[in-house]
């Protein structure tokens, strides 16, 4: 019996795929536990239907996260953070103080997950960092890491 998948099913197949599995699996397990819907023609027109939508909506956030990669190009992003001698922080610089600054001074809110750093930094000065928008879009910004003077009490 062909079926149309709702759920990943383990050994049988994933989400929206067409699949034949036997039929009393399908009959008794498959479509009363809402895994999987029989594979009618207005079944199989609802899936084309709904895989247009995903494939419209993925080409959306694709889009914005372009728009939002072009705002940000060449963008410098200042941090004030205390430093003590030699240029070196008390604490670090973190995805999120990165992602704060950059919605503080330009207004774009980006997800600190999405901030790549491979360490905080902990260096006054520029640093490159890389923001993976979307899988297949990435902006880098420069981080220009500020000092303030951290005088003894």
């Amino acid at each position: 019996m062909k079926v149309i998948l709702k759920e990943d099913v383990k050994k049988l197949g994933s989400k929206g795929e067409v699949v034949n599995a036997a039929d009393g699996y399908a009959r008794n397990y498959l479509i009363p536990k809402g895994l999987a819907v029989e594979a009618t023609k207005n079944n199989l027109k609802k899936l084309e239907e709904e895989k247009k939508k995903e494939q419209q909506r993925l080409e959306q956030e694709k889009q914005e996260a372009k728009e939002t990669a072009s705002k940000l190009k060449e963008k410098n992003i200042t941090v004030q953070a205390k430093a003590g001698e030699k240029d070196k922080l008390f604490g670090s610089i973190t995805s999120k103080d990165i992602a704060e600054a950059i919605k503080k001074q330009y207004g774009i809110k980006v997800d600190k997950r999405k901030i790549q750093l491979d360490d905080p930094i902990k260096e006054l000065g520029s640093h490159i960092v890389s923001i993976k928008l979307h899988p297949e879009v990435e902006a880098e910004v420069t981080v220009v890491v500020q000092g303030t003077d951290f005088k003894k009490a």
